[in-house]
């Protein structure tokens, strides 16, 4: 007879990891100014976006530049930076470079917009209504047409 345990073998996780939470988020020009959606200002938007979200640590997925505003999705990478810090930072940094193209002032709105999405179904839903913005305002006949949209990282859901 085998000599019985006193104490349960550790055992290794089986649950499913943990995945980040996923934002979607919108950040309007000031004054609704459209100035976006242009090959040199959503050159550096993109390259904003790139540079600012390895910096602070998030991961962006998809996004849409639109004349007057930007809508991506992003999350974190690590747990260093909030949201806030992470768009602040955004902000700052493609101004400047905005401003290095000759867009004079105030380039973003003070506040910006976040929604916390809850299933890959809502990132999926989400996102086909964010691609369509162009159609909705009449600036192409498809989404597949615009050519300010595209994918930084693939974020899992």
């Amino acid at each position: 007879m085998s000599p019985k345990r006193k104490h349960l073998k550790r055992l290794e996780r089986l649950s499913p990891a943990i995945r980040a939470p996923v934002y979607f988020v919108t950040i309007c020009t000031f004054k609704r100014k459209r100035f976006l959606a242009n090959a040199e200002t959503s050159r550096e938007i993109l390259h904003s976006l790139e540079k600012i979200s390895g910096q602070f640590g998030w991961l962006v997925g998809r996004f849409v530049i639109m004349p007057d505003h930007i809508h991506f999705f992003c999350a974190p990478h690590s747990e260093n930076t909030s949201l806030s810090d992470f768009v602040g930072a955004f902000k700052s940094y493609s101004t400047l470079r905005l401003w290095d193209l000759g867009i004079a002032g105030k380039v973003w709105q003070r506040e910006f917009f976040d929604h916390l999405l809850r299933s890959d179904e809502s990132y999926g839903e989400k996102w086909e209504y964010v691609r369509c913005n162009p159609v909705r305002q009449g600036l192409c006949k498809n989404p597949e047409q615009w050519p300010y949209q595209g994918e930084v990282s693939v974020l899992k859901v």
